[in-house]
């Protein structure tokens, strides 16, 4: 789930549910994949008595564990997830010899990888990167021109369980991860992963993916994911290609929608739960995209040239 999308939110048992506005009013937690209800339950019995109400509750199961425990309305979600081992076991042959070329193009091109600190210093680069376009896939850069506190302030979350991981040129930071493990550090999940376009060249996210494996691999934490593999009615792509390319696969586990109100109930019957481009036929979403890119790029380049 989205929490940019959220409207408010509250806390449960110490750990903050977020509630956003779809047809019905859709309540989640907070760093959904990064932590999880303890007992879920009874956790929704007070979500059930919070006002204003939440008319549908999701929340998921760990990777770790992907046989449906409750007797709820259910659905499956997926996720793109490396069984990790080793990080030799991932380069010889989890991923294919694309990846594995491009691991090996990075650190001929000179590009250095290593977990960083979260310093001053990483702030600054995380901000040039954030700053070099403000145009990526085809949309607006939701993080650019971000002041270096908010940076600070977004990157503090989950602190104690986070890995950053930087990609280096000539000392220069041109990609980093923000990777975070659940509270039993049984999955790590890749809440952020950017590359500067002008050193795409040097394949420095291949090398960022490579050391995130490692990392994993170093502090026995034995799944490590990059958000869904599918999303909705799009299956495939350049970026579901990429995380197939780099080891990742398809791993479906129950998500859980629990209506706590007549207009929940509603939803669920209906499919009102799902987003709006849900509904929408995949060719036409695709067409959607392909024309929203072409208007922001074209915007992008008349704002620079004027």
């Amino acid at each position: 789930m989205d929490p940019s999308k959220a409207r408010w939110s509250f806390e449960v048992h110490g750990k903050e549910v977020r509630v956003g506005r779809r047809v019905v009013r859709l309540g989640f937690l907070d760093g959904e994949g990064y932590q999880f209800l303890d007992e879920p339950l009874a956790e929704l019995e007070t979500v059930r008595r919070f006002r204003p109400k939440v008319d549908v509750f999701t929340f998921i199961q760990k990777i770790s564990d992907p046989t449906p425990k409750y007797d709820l309305p259910m659905e499956l979600d997926n996720f793109a997830v490396v069984r990790v081992t080793t990080f030799d076991e991932w380069l010889t042959h989890q991923i294919d010899f694309k990846a594995r070329n491009k691991v090996r193009k990075a650190a001929k091109h000179g590009v250095l990888v290593r977990e960083v600190p979260l310093d001053d210093g990483l702030i600054r680069g995380i901000s040039e990167i954030y700053n070099e376009s403000p145009i990526r896939q085809g949309r607006p850069f939701a993080h650019y021109r971000k002041d270096c506190y908010t940076i600070r302030k977004m990157k503090a979350t989950f602190l104690e369980r986070s890995i950053f991981i930087g990609a280096f040129f000539e000392d220069k930071l041109i990609g980093f991860i923000k990777l975070v493990a659940n509270e039993d550090a049984s999955q790590a999940g890749l809440m952020h992963i950017i590359s500067m376009l002008q050193h795409r060249d040097k394949a420095p996210t291949n090398a960022l993916i490579a050391q995130a494996v490692r990392s994993c691999a170093d502090r026995g934490i034995p799944y490590l994911w990059y958000a869904n593999m599918d999303y909705g009615k799009k299956q495939g792509g350049s970026l579901a290609e990429f995380k197939r390319h780099n080891g990742f696969q398809k791993i479906e586990i129950p998500r859980y929608y629990v209506p706590l109100t007549l207009a929940g109930h509603i939803a669920l019957r209906f499919g009102l739960h799902h987003e709006v481009v849900n509904w929408i036929p995949h060719s036409v979403a695709m067409q959607i995209r392909r024309m929203r890119s072409f208007w922001y790029e074209k915007r992008y380049v008349d704002s620079e040239s004027a």
